[in-house]
């Protein structure tokens, strides 16, 4: 009996280690989506603002979910800096320091020749660099792609292939994705496979009539990486026209970040919109391109301009690009499954950075629209403050928008696409929240993602994924 039992238990710890080496190197691909800003109550809103309060995002859908801890290596609330890099990296930082050691000091800014601000590279002795996961992939062979509806040198893309100080160094980090020019970050083997997001003027030459906040140093990095054979493109049309088997940058507005997603698909578009890509039509051609390279692929997906939104308190526009983030990720799960049916080489990762103060506010009857004035569940009627004002369902916990005196909110203002929802403290812009946010995950080296976790953990078990 007793050799029974110790045979029983050396099984069980044989097929314990097993499935322990199994789960680690399942992943040929990892697409990790990053919603910046998407906190729990950011998805619950744009849930119930697509499909009510009992159906379900693509997100929702994903069978493995964890809670993530995002404070940084200075603060409880953490900027996208760090948390992205965390992401990557596997290594805490300071708040607005980029892909860095722990001791690294975020530097202070400066003005360029051109009056830009802009910040100097570290300086010596002010950290190291620390490897992410798209230097670790290619150093394996694998292709890597970065894209955002945000500046391609905006704080998450830029955490995935640049190593920086601050993350306002904006024209540094753009010179760090040019393969062989000054500054170029090295790690990155022969480059980065796909790029595509907004702000051309930090790859452009300064011009003082048609690119005020192009480069002081006169370097156009486009060109130079055309000359690396890069295919460039600057709008949907070129970026669909583009061939697979050669490494593409694709940057679709001149300055700043791509429209939101609510005026990009306006009729008509708003600004550049007309010409931008959708982020699944981004998605869905990133995977084209890298998937050439049969080694696998690591892409980062970003939808940048949902923590935009809510900086700004304009809760439509935070929830209508959560919704287009969302149909990026169906987009993938389809293009993966493809060829691919049961995702058994492709990891789906799905998270946030931070969260913000967004708040649910009252007791609001069910299938009341979430943009709209607060409705009580038992009357119906108007939910009213205790001054007698009518408020709405979606608040935030800071702001700009706090009058000094509150009066009655109605529907027609509440629903409009340009309102900001009212803000508990007055500030000149809201703030990100220090609450955990949520993880979702299918796939390849899924199950390893669950309970409460640091975003540290959450690069070790990407890299566990790989296999590295």
């Amino acid at each position: 009996m007793k050799h029974t039992m110790i045979a029983g238990a050396l099984a069980l710890a044989f097929f314990n280690v097993a499935n322990v080496a199994n789960a680690a190197g399942e992943a040929k691909n990892i697409i990790f989506f990053l919603g910046d800003g998407m906190g729990p109550s950011t998805i619950t809103a744009s849930r119930i603002y697509k499909v009510g309060e009992d159906g379900s995002l693509n997100m929702d859908k994903l069978e493995r979910t964890a809670r993530v801890k995002t404070y940084s290596y200075d603060a409880q609330t953490t900027d996208s800096a760090p948390s992205m890099a965390a992401y990557m990296t596997g290594v805490k930082m300071a708040n607005e320091v980029i892909s860095m050691s722990s001791d690294t000091v975020a530097t202070s800014p400066s003005k360029d020749a051109n009056g830009n601000l802009t910040i100097d590279n570290c300086a010596a002795g002010n950290g190291k660099a620390v490897a992410t996961i798209l230097e670790l992939a290619k150093a394996k062979g694998k292709a890597v792609g970065s894209i955002t509806t945000t500046e391609l040198t905006h704080a998450t893309p830029a955490a995935t292939y640049a190593h920086i100080c601050n993350r306002n160094a904006q024209y540094a980090i753009a010179a760090q994705a040019v393969p062989g020019g000054a500054g170029y970050n090295s790690a990155l083997g022969d480059g980065v496979d796909v790029l595509m997001g907004g702000g051309r003027n930090h790859f452009t030459p300064y011009n003082a009539s048609s690119n005020k906040s192009g480069r002081a140093d006169g370097r156009d990095l486009l060109a130079e990486l055309a000359a690396k054979g890069y295919t460039v493109a600057a709008t949907k049309a070129e970026m669909n026209a583009a061939p697979n088997g050669k490494k593409f940058i694709g940057i679709y507005s001149s300055k700043s970040h791509l429209e939101y997603e609510l005026d990009r698909s306006a009729t008509p578009p708003v600004g550049e919109g007309a010409n931008q890509p959708s982020l699944a039509e981004m998605t869905v051609k990133a995977m084209d391109l890298l998937s050439q390279n049969g080694n696998g692929y690591f892409l980062m997906v970003e939808g940048g301009r949902i923590d935009h939104a809510l900086h700004g308190t304009n809760a439509k526009r935070a929830l209508t690009d959560t919704i287009a983030f969302d149909d990026a990720i169906k987009a993938a799960l389809d293009k993966a499954r493809l060829s691919d049916p049961t995702l058994a080489n492709t990891l789906i990762v799905v998270t946030a950075d931070h969260d913000h103060t967004l708040a649910f506010n009252g007791y609001g009857k069910r299938g009341n629209p979430i943009l709209d004035i607060n409705r009580d569940y038992k009357s119906g009627q108007p939910s009213k403050d205790a001054d007698g004002n009518t408020y709405t369902t979606l608040v935030f916990g800071n702001g700009p928008n706090r009058p000094a005196l509150r009066t009655s909110v109605d529907s027609a203002t509440a629903l409009g696409n340009d309102y900001l929802q009212e803000t508990g403290v007055r500030l000149s812009s809201e703030t990100h929240g220090g609450g955990d946010v949520k993880l979702f995950a299918t796939g390849a080296g899924a199950k390893s993602f669950k309970g409460t976790i640091d975003n540290t953990k959450v690069f070790t078990l990407l890299k566990s994924a790989f296999g590295f």
